[in-house]
């Protein structure tokens, strides 16, 4: 069965995860199976440049990274929601890439459809380069990377949400992550199929 995994690299359940739990049940009314993964409660430390992973394709650090690789190297579709900070990702999502080099030795995340939410203080706080730096990550990992798509054709999900839980009255940032959910359920489900 088709899986999507969405990722909430935010330090605190709110409204970014409210936003990729927003995604994920879209994508399920799609008739994919998904799961969360909340970075604030995995133990992730950073990247020391050991340069193991290139040799061996595992990382020599011992903690809940290897089991989050292994997550998302198994799905076809891919979300990564992070807050806005200082105009780009939280710290760990920025672990969470770097870390995910293992993955990159056999580009195990090639073809997978993968997209983005970001949550910010205002409408324009910030939303699209976060986007955008996800995107990169994806990108830079041979995935296939997707909007919302049309009627909205952002990004990505696109929240505003100052308060813990302002992102369940926002209206724009509730359709663009339907939205993007949908279009990484249908994508996802369409080439697992035609391959």
């Amino acid at each position: 069965m088709v899986k999507i995994t969405g990722i909430v690299g935010s330090p605190r359940k709110g409204n970014t995860s409210f936003l990729v739990e927003t995604a994920l049940e879209a994508a399920e009314k799609e008739g994919v199976e998904t799961e969360i993964i909340f970075l604030g409660k995995s133990n992730i430390n950073p990247c020391i440049a050991c340069e193991i992973c290139k040799k061996t394709g595992k990382c020599s650090i011992e903690d809940d990274m290897e089991d989050i690789l292994q997550k998302i190297s198994t799905s076809q579709g891919i979300i990564i929601g992070s807050p806005v900070y200082f105009g780009t990702i939280t710290a760990q999502t920025k672990m969470l890439m770097d870390r995910s080099r293992p993955l990159r030795r056999n580009f195990q995340l090639k073809d997978k459809v993968c997209g983005a939410i970001a949550v910010g203080a205002a409408r324009n706080g910030g939303q699209e380069t976060t986007c955008s730096a996800i995107h990169d990550f994806f990108l830079i990992h041979d995935g296939i990377v997707v909007g919302d798509g049309s009627p909205t054709a952002h990004y990505g999900g696109t929240g505003v949400g100052g308060e813990k839980t302002a992102c369940q009255e926002d209206e724009v940032g509730m359709e663009t992550s339907r939205n993007l959910g949908k279009r990484v359920a249908i994508l996802s489900r369409d080439l697992y199929h035609s391959r």
